[in-house]
């Protein structure tokens, strides 16, 4: 019997960031692949995903080669970089996901995919910073959610639920899963796919494998590694979201906070429209009824 090829997308959550083993990243992909097959070695995985990619990398540079490998499994876990830059456009982030969507379908692979938490909410950012990062990540979260019902893909609710707020699961930079927080992931998705035939083993252990890091390991990384990412944030979004930020204050002064999430409506509206013939979706359609593709769970 042929292995099961399973190929991951992404950024650094897929690539594992957050669940550290030796000098390398493991991550909720590489816990789940083991468990697709009754046999583990009768897996096939590949971890394509990278730190820092948005949906236009996965689009040009990650798609490709995973079709080249001809995968029975695609995971596409992507968004949050996209909102955490100056250059946010939602049209293009539907666009990319589109293209990535169309293609490993139209190849036949199955495509796994899943909404992701507002990582304003997870840094704890101050209301008037958080509340654009919010806005833009329920956008993206909504054209994923209509996507993944569009091209029949099994999707994981990973935006809200108790795990966003039991600090055990998650790494001492407050974006990333740690371990435990990565095997949730795994077992999540494992349920999913199990139920839709798509995985035949045992599912991952939800226990850690490893002792959690001590502050002093967590406090080392905030000021080293953590440190060099707010640098580099802080020279592409931070402008910009004070920009928001003050347009934020200005609207609530006015009362007219509600006109942002009406612009916000018709963005992922206009988004979705703009997609080509065929592919768009109903984005008030999926707002009424969020539970999209084969199978839905919320963490």
């Amino acid at each position: 019997m042929r292995a099961v090829r399973f190929v991951a997308l992404g950024d650094s959550l897929t690539e594992g960031v957050g669940d550290p083993v030796g000098e390398d990243w493991r991550g909720w992909a590489a816990l789940l692949a083991p468990s697709l097959a009754e046999a583990p070695d009768a897996v096939r995985f590949t971890n394509l995903a990278v730190s820092g990619a948005q949906t236009r990398d996965v689009l040009t540079r990650q798609t490709p080669a995973a079709l080249e490998l001809r995968p029975d499994l695609v995971s596409v876990v992507i968004g949050v970089n996209d909102t955490l830059r100056g250059t946010f456009d939602l049209r293009a982030v539907a666009a990319h996901l589109d293209g990535v969507y169309a293609a490993v379908t139209c190849q036949g692979a199955t495509l796994l995919t899943a909404c992701l938490p507002d990582p304003g909410a997870m840094l704890g950012l101050p209301g008037a910073l958080a509340r654009p990062l919010a806005r833009r990540q329920r956008a993206v979260n909504t054209v994923v959610h209509a996507l993944s019902e569009r091209y029949g893909a099994v999707h994981l609710h990973a935006a809200d639920g108790a795990w966003i707020s039991d600090r055990a699961l998650w790494s001492a930079d407050r974006l990333h899963p740690g371990e435990r927080g990565h095997r949730q992931l795994a077992v999540r998705f494992h349920a999913l796919l199990a139920e839709a035939g798509h995985a035949t083993g045992q599912p991952p252990s939800p226990e850690p494998e490893f002792p959690a890091p001590t502050r002093a390991a967590s406090l080392l990384w905030l000021a080293t590694a953590g440190t060099a990412w707010v640098v580099r944030r802080s020279q592409d979004l931070l402008p910009h979201l004070l920009r928001l930020a003050a347009d934020e204050v200005h609207h609530r002064a006015r009362g007219t906070s509600a006109h942002l999430d009406l612009h916000a409506t018709a963005a992922v509206s206009a988004a979705l429209a703009a997609l080509p013939e065929g592919t768009a979706v109903d984005a008030e359609a999926q707002r009424r009824e969020p539970l999209v593709g084969v199978g839905s769970v919320k963490l």
